[in-house]
């Protein structure tokens, strides 16, 4: 059934994402110049890097918002077949770039690029496509539940092989989402939980340098100049800021304190130059942006797009809980960069193009009813 277009996609998401792609640079340029006046002599370094960065997503959210979502659909084997393929090449030595002991990155020249926020836009719209087409048989394990599953083992295996722990959990966590958003029986979904629970469990003490980061969130203050630094830090960090903060560029944490100031503890730096105030702030955009992906969710034309906003909802949701959970103390640090925030291109492209697809959903979205049912007995919640 045809829906009528809307004259304009969400203004208010789009607000919210040119607000936190906006003041993301503010804070890049403030947690890394110190760092990269150092390193090579330019203080704006990274800022430069990142506002590159920033016009391509640009032109990215600008094109995806223009092509009808449900084009997607058709460039699922594709897109899934590219992810699987860049994920194996970086793991080739002389391709793939070591950086800290991790192989993560491909070297292009002037870029480099991070296959793993590819794939998970590619996991999102091969999830969104095959929920949709499976329909009631999804409640059937085999069936239903082994593709998604298989999909997830595959992505997730090559990315453990970087290693890279913080991503394997968000794909995870947008798997098993967008699994019960689609209707998928609870049990089965439990079971689901409770093995990925033993195996992340098994995983995260398996590697010593995992079992040092699960112990340092046990208890960072044991060995607070070893491997409880990073946290005892931001920890620093975001009490020193108070209620209004120390003030833009005025961090003491970013003079080589803080481990990756500009990256996966970019949060730490903003707590502490602009206090509650400003984390309210942050939070406030991210709930704004939320929200809105979340109307789009509960009023899609469609259950395929109601379930491609899901996932790219809880792929943003997932990376703000346990970026903010890890620099907060509350969670284990596993290495995600926090959304529009931390240094890094592919991230901020590859999150920008997912907001263009939802930028495009925004246009066909009328009232609550779908023309074809809701997704399943778990959309609600």
């Amino acid at each position: 059934m045809s829906v009528p277009v809307r004259s304009r996609p969400d203004p208010l998401l789009f607000v919210a994402v040119a607000a936190l792609c906006l003041g993301g640079l503010v804070v890049i340029y403030s947690a890394s110049s110190v760092a990269a006046l150092e390193a090579y002599g330019d203080a704006a370094y990274f800022l430069k890097r990142q506002l590159a960065w920033t016009g391509l997503g640009g032109v990215g959210l600008a094109a995806a918002s223009r092509i009808h979502y449900r084009t997607w659909r058709r460039l699922v084997p594709g897109l899934l077949l590219v992810a699987v393929a860049s994920l194996l090449v970086v793991l080739v030595p002389g391709v793939g770039v070591v950086v800290n002991g991790a192989r993560r990155w491909v070297d292009l020249g002037p870029v480099t690029v991070q296959p793993v926020e590819g794939a998970k836009l590619a996991l999102v719209l091969y999830l969104a496509h095959f929920l949709t087409s499976r329909g009631p048989s999804l409640r059937d394990p085999y069936r239903g539940l082994a593709p998604p599953l298989l999909i997830l083992g595959l992505l997730g295996g090559l990315v453990m092989r970087q290693p890279d722990m913080g991503s394997a959990v968000v794909l995870g966590a947008i798997t098993l989402s967008l699994l019960f958003a689609a209707g998928a029986r609870a049990r089965h979904l439990g079971a689901v939980l409770a093995v990925g629970g033993l195996v992340a469990l098994w995983l995260a003490v398996s590697e010593p340098y995992r079992r040092n980061r699960l112990l340092a969130f046990l208890d960072p203050w044991r060995d607070p100049q070893g491997i409880g630094f990073h946290v005892v830090q931001s920890l620093i960090a975001i009490g020193s800021g108070g209620i209004w903060g120390v003030g833009v560029g005025r961090s003491t944490q970013k003079f080589f304190y803080l481990p990756e100031r500009h990256t996966d503890f970019v949060f730490s730096i903003l707590a502490e130059e602009l206090g509650l105030v400003g984390v309210t702030g942050l939070v406030a955009l991210y709930l704004l942006l939320l929200l809105r992906i979340r109307r789009l969710a509960l009023h899609a034309p469609d259950r395929y797009g109601a379930l491609l906003a899901a996932g790219v909802g809880s792929w943003i949701a997932s990376q703000i809980v346990l970026n903010i959970g890890a620099v907060s103390g509350t969670l284990p640090v596993v290495g995600v960069p926090l959304p529009f925030l931390s240094f890094g291109g592919s991230s901020l492209f590859a999150l920008m193009v997912a907001c263009g697809i939802c930028l495009n959903l925004s246009r066909y979205v009328r009232g609550p009813v779908r023309t074809d049912g809701p997704p399943g007995p778990g959309w609600a919640a």
